[in-house]
């Protein structure tokens, strides 16, 4: 004790130059709440034995009170049948948990908890399987256990050394007379009710307070967007008795005061907690009065915290695309102090039961095709003191708001505008970091696609009810005549009867084809659902695609390829199309969902994919990030391996470029046109056939007479894959420098020359990640090889994409050949 109060003494000597004189009174009162503990009566403790346990049960009584109640460590129910291993303040009305252990993993009713004999503190499930431990270096020294009126959790050796504390192993909660030191992280829940581990967490590092977040829960990159700017001169969160919070130097002095709200600790209850929100607050609760169990806030504004949430600036420069509060096509509002998130008209949640997931277009996009603009079929959302700061990828000046609009509907990547004093900004999607605040001067204008919803839940029972109505009005006028009355009768038992014909002639089953999910449509109802052919996707020597809306109470688009002027090629190009895709089932490969082979037509119905082709981003002006293409890479390749080792019948798909890769509504991956898929039974490992696919991704075997095998796709891959890195066809005839034509040829001179910078020097996020560019480069070489056995599987390439496999130096790919 005397020791402690000496070093006390010292710390007040060595602060007091440091601490600026607006701050004294604040100061001094830390100065008395260091003193305090030596004055008050020590702490004590209610002893839990070796061998006494606990059981998860509903009553709510299976739990360890410290002395003074105040505190309880036990089984708190969280879900049906789902129970957290916690400690929270046991004597409010909703018993706040401040630590929890066991939050990504609830165990069921029945489960046990066991201070062993051999001094483990140990959770297992219904099956004795171990959920949780409190590690201990030292555990065979353990002679009891305590739940302490801190709050704080202990194993005690016989000598009285605490062997293992909650304290150094938080949640997300602090609390008084507790200190986060060294590598110790607070780590938020994922939402209120849900003590999963969420986007953000707060950590000391490198001598500085810092929060970070990730783009979601899984992920391992952590970003800082809060940071206490120390200079690497604290190693210490202190949270003392009285209610402060602060920043000591590593000389003792006082840095940062992050709360000064001095408080009773015999009067109040106090926590510090980071939220799912990614704000660090400091709550207090008075000890007197039995509220409606309602923390209120003391203090929530941590360094440089914008008291507006939604502003918050997560991850640093364009790495901070879509990690707003609020996910993609969403936007943050402020509501009583906290951020919700809501969805603009025209779309709708991802995930209802998670909003911060984002939002999904509920319409067709608009065409690219300049035949068809389709700009009479889109409307705008006006949406005042609203803006998507990350989406924007033109900019115009001194314009009025009428060239704003118009502008946008002629751009069939123009997802919105923002316009405000003659500034026009155009924005793309999916939008991204929205937030709609009285601060924010521009008004956007989101466009979406007029009547895109043309099916309302309940509107065939409406109409009936409206049907029934009028029947029965009509039959009270014309009560006055019988006669009338049993002509309307007949009328009505006639309509009736054709009206339940026509409802079960559109809900008899559709024929599906043997073996397969897939559904038989007429000829008829795809013209129906087509509106004649109207709207023309693309084109190819077979086949027109086309945009079409299907008949059913979802009212999903759909995209449909018609294939004309059927000769023996195109016919067995329609067949290998159906066999190739309605045999596979993967989420990075376009889902077929029906035919027609009604009389000469041969009709194919896909799933809508609503931002079209890997092409029209990749080379085009506005292009995509970095870490989106080597996420797009990835895809692809799962999509190829599951062609390629996981299907029951091998495809090889012979055509793999970026027009043939197509992104849906949140951009995933997915390969289509399986038209010129060449297909291996089960034991058969190679075919010769004729040329197929495209010039330019085309692997060398092809020309050589050789067998092809799947490793075609892997030279394609290598192909589209120094494309994704680059933003650039392998191809470019215009290249000032005539050793850049060829991309291939290029990389792997830049490569070899140790000048891969200049693949991506237009691409700061690129050129800010060359360790990953060079892995990506080593990838596509080790693809491209000319000679097929080089080449490594899809499922190595996969492996190496993803990490899980290191990459060795590739060989030039023509020296096998040239050696010959």
């Amino acid at each position: 004790m005397i020791y402690n109060l000496h070093k006390c003494l010292l710390f007040f000597h060595s602060s007091m130059e440091s601490i600026p004189p607006y701050l004294l009174c604040s100061f001094f009162l830390i100065i008395i709440s260091c003193l305090m503990p030596y004055f008050t009566q020590a702490q004590t403790y209610k002893n839990i034995s070796l061998g006494s346990t606990l059981i998860a049960k509903q009553d709510n009584n299976s739990f360890w009170a410290s002395p003074s109640a105040e505190f309880a460590f036990g089984f708190q129910q969280i879900q049906k049948d789902g129970f957290l291993l916690a400690i929270w303040f046991n004597k409010i009305p909703d018993k706040t948990i401040v630590w929890y252990a066991n939050g990504n993993n609830l165990v069921p009713t029945g489960s046990k908890l066991e201070l062993a004999r051999d001094g483990t503190l140990v959770l297992e499930d219904t099956n004795g399987k171990q959920i949780w431990n409190a590690e201990s270096n030292n555990t065979g020294s353990v002679s009891y256990a305590a739940i302490l009126d801190t709050g704080n959790l202990v194993l005690v050796s016989r000598d009285s050394v605490l062997l293992w504390e909650s304290f150094n192993q938080p949640s997300d909660t602090i609390l008084p007379t507790q200190t986060l030191q060294g590598d110790i992280k607070l780590f938020a829940r994922y939402s209120e009710k849900n003590y999963t581990y969420g986007r953000y967490n707060m950590t000391l590092q490198e001598g500085n307070l810092e929060l970070h977040v990730t783009y979601s829960p899984r992920d391992s990159r952590h970003h800082v967007y809060l940071t206490s700017e120390t200079d690497g001169n604290t190693n210490q969160l202190i949270f003392n008795q009285s209610g402060f919070i602060y920043l000591p130097a590593k000389n003792g002095s006082i840095i940062q005061i992050l709360s000064s709200d001095a408080v009773s600790p015999q009067e109040f209850y106090q926590r510090a907690i980071l939220e799912y929100d990614g704000v660090f607050r400091h709550y207090v609760y008075p000890k007197s009065t039995i509220s409606n169990g309602r923390w209120p806030m003391a203090w929530s504004s941590l360094f440089h915290m914008p008291s507006n949430i939604c502003f918050m600036k997560l991850g640093q420069s364009g790495d901070d695309r879509g990690m707003g509060p609020c996910g993609f096509n969403s936007y943050c509002q402020m509501e009583q102090g906290r951020p919700t998130c809501q969805c603009p008209e025209g779309y709708s949640f991802t995930d209802p039961n998670d909003e911060s997931l984002g939002c999904r277009q509920d319409f067709v996009s608009q065409s690219c095709d300049r035949e068809t603009p389709e700009t009479d079929q889109f409307y705008f959302q006006e949406m005042k003191n609203a803006d998507w700061n990350l989406s924007e990828y033109e900019h115009f000046q001194q314009v009025t708001e009428d060239y704003c609009r118009l502008d946008c509907l002629s751009d069939c990547f123009c997802a919105a505008v923002s316009f405000v004093d003659g500034n026009c900004t155009k924005k793309k999607s999916p939008l991204s970091n929205g937030r709609i605040d009285a601060s924010i001067s521009w008004k956007t204008l989101v466009k979406v696609r007029k009547n895109f919803s043309s099916f309302k839940p309940g509107r065939a029972d409406s109409e009936d009810k409206d049907r029934s109505t009028l029947v029965l009005i009509g039959s009270i006028l014309l009560s006055s005549s019988v006669f009338v009355n049993i002509l309307l009768l007949l009328a009505t038992i006639v309509v009736f009867s054709l009206h339940s014909r026509k409802r079960s002639k559109v809900l008899q089953p559709r024929v599906v084809l043997p073996g397969r999910n897939l559904q038989c449509f007429t000829y008829g109802e795809i013209k129906e659902f087509t509106n004649e052919f109207s709207q023309e996707l693309g084109s190819g020597n077979f086949a027109k695609v086309f945009k079409g809306v299907l008949n059913s109470d979802s009212g999903d688009p759909v995209a449909v390829k018609r294939f004309y002027n059927i000769v023996t090629e195109g016919e067995q190009e329609f067949k290998a199309e159906v066999n190739a895709i309605g045999q596979t089932n993967h989420r990075n490969l376009v889902q077929l969902l029906g035919f027609c082979t009604e009389g000469e037509h041969r009709i194919l119905v896909y799933e809508f994919m609503r931002n079209g082709s890997l092409a029209s981003f990749l080379f085009s002006k506005s292009g995509i990030k970095w870490h989106s293409r080597i996420q797009i890479a990835i895809e692809t390749a799962r999509g190829l391996l599951y062609l390629h080792e996981e299907c029951s019948t091998q495809i090889i798909h012979c055509d793999i470029r970026p027009q043939k890769i197509l992104l849906d509504d949140s951009f995933t991956a997915k390969i289509s046109h399986f038209g010129l898929a060449k297909l291996l039974k089960t034991d058969q490992n190679l075919t010769v056939t004729e040329i197929r696919g495209t010039k330019g991704y085309v692997a060398p075997e092809w020309f050589r007479n050789m067998p092809i095998t799947v490793k075609v796709d892997i030279y394609s891959f290598g192909i589209l894959l120094l494309e994704l890195i680059c933003c650039r066809k392998n191809l470019d005839l215009g290249a000032e420098d005539e050793d850049q034509r060829i991309l291939a040829d290029w990389a792997y001179d830049c490569y070899i020359d140790g000048k891969l910078h200049l693949l991506v020097k237009d691409d700061k996020e690129a050129m800010d990640d060359m360790k990953s560019v060079e892995k990506f480069v080593k990838i596509a070489i080790w693809c491209i090889q000319e000679e097929p056995s080089l080449r490594p599987s899809m499922k190595k390439v996969t492996q190496m994409l993803e990490g899980a496999v290191e990459v060795s130096i590739p060989p030039d790919p023509a020296s096998f050949f040239s050696s010959i």
